[in-house]
């Protein structure tokens, strides 16, 4: 059965992905293994990884003094391995508070250095992005770049001079950004790079050397640098359909990536704009284009409605239990019939169908 997946994560994979992964999986390149048992010390596998990073390299325009680490533990380890890391001089980091993921980078930074939020659209339920001036002297400034829950999204990069750290696990690779004005980026890979299980982390050069002696190996972003994220073993399966993902973007061609992803989501707000049933209560100027919350604004409404799109072969449209109604999340791998498909359910459903 064919059906449209609108999760948040672990998401939908490129139809050619996963059959490219499919016809490799119990023989990779006539090694009579597959990927799954490749030994990460292999040749094999070490051209696995350095052809994924030069890949995102090529994609993302990085620059020559980052390093690009491929890590586990989610995103979630970062805002741990964040404040140990980089919080070394004056065991302070700063905050622009966009939501839930915010929250949790807060709470789990606070376990050891002080934290301090110095912007927050908590006011207005995270319906937008703060505005205005923004002013550091923390060891660092995190952001949330694209909010998966609330479904907002950054569009102006924070000017500071202090390291600018963003969190881009829903929306890496869904537009283009400028490497060199951050100083780390990070992200899951479960949304737009691949299978959940890795963890990318791009970080300036200079910042591995702000790591104290007394943390513990795995924990070391200098270590995980100098050993090229092969110091224990790697993901491997999941940096190998990363690499599956970033062939298909190239060959996509990223620009169509991007002004795809740019339609699509223009095409849904149009929809909800103009409905008397659904509605989307983000600013205008700081809707995601990948996470997409939309309500009927009744409770059981919703859940007719997610009834009723399942029915049509959509599936998982429930928006976070903190924040309910529906979400769709239009990652790169979604095909435009996927979204064509949801507005016409929209329509029926508003029209009577049940």
């Amino acid at each position: 059965m064919t059906v449209f997946n609108f999760s948040a994560g672990p998401a939908v994979l490129p139809v050619p992905v996963l059959l490219k992964a499919q016809s490799e999986l119990l023989n990779y390149k006539g090694s009579g293994q597959s990927v799954l048992e490749l030994s990460h010390r292999s040749t094999l596998f070490e051209n696995i990884l350095q052809e994924t990073e030069s890949l995102l390299r090529e994609l993302l325009q990085i620059p020559d003094n980052y390093r690009v680490l491929f890590l586990q533990g989610g995103a979630t380890l970062q805002f741990s391995m964040l404040p140990l890391n980089l919080a070394t001089a004056h065991q302070r980091v700063d905050f622009i508070d966009t939501g839930s993921w915010s929250q949790k980078a807060i709470q789990d930074a606070g376990a050891f250095v002080q934290t301090n939020v110095i912007a927050s659209s908590e006011a207005d339920h995270y319906r937008s992005i703060p505005t205005g001036p923004i002013c550091s002297d923390a060891d660092y400034l995190h952001i949330t770049w694209n909010n998966t829950l609330e479904g907002t999204t950054f569009t102006n990069v924070p000017q500071v001079d202090v390291p600018l750290v963003a969190d881009f696990s829903s929306s890496i690779l869904s537009e283009p950004i400028d490497v060199s004005q951050f100083d780390v980026i990070y992200a899951g890979a479960q949304k737009n790079l691949g299978s959940a299980g890795m963890t990318l982390v791009i970080i300036k050069d200079d910042l591995l050397q702000r790591t104290p002696d007394r943390l513990g190996s795995y924990l070391r972003y200098d270590i995980h640098a100098a050993h090229h994220s092969l110091y224990n073993t790697p993901p491997t399966y999941s940096i190998y359909l990363t690499k599956l993902v970033l062939e298909w973007i190239k060959e996509q061609g990223f620009d169509t990536v991007v002004q795809r992803n740019r339609r699509q989501a223009a095409s849904l707000y149009a929809h909800l704009d103009q409905s008397a049933m659904f509605s989307n209560s983000v600013a205008l100027p700081d809707r995601s284009r990948m996470n997409i919350p939309f309500s009927t604004g009744q409770t059981d409404l919703d859940q007719q409605f997610l009834q009723f799109a399942e029915r049509h072969q959509l599936v998982n449209l429930k928006g976070h239990r903190s924040v309910g109604g529906m979400r769709a999340s239009l990652y790169n791998a979604m095909p435009t019939a996927g979204v064509d498909a949801l507005i016409t359910v929209l329509q029926r459903f508003e029209q009577g169908e049940r």
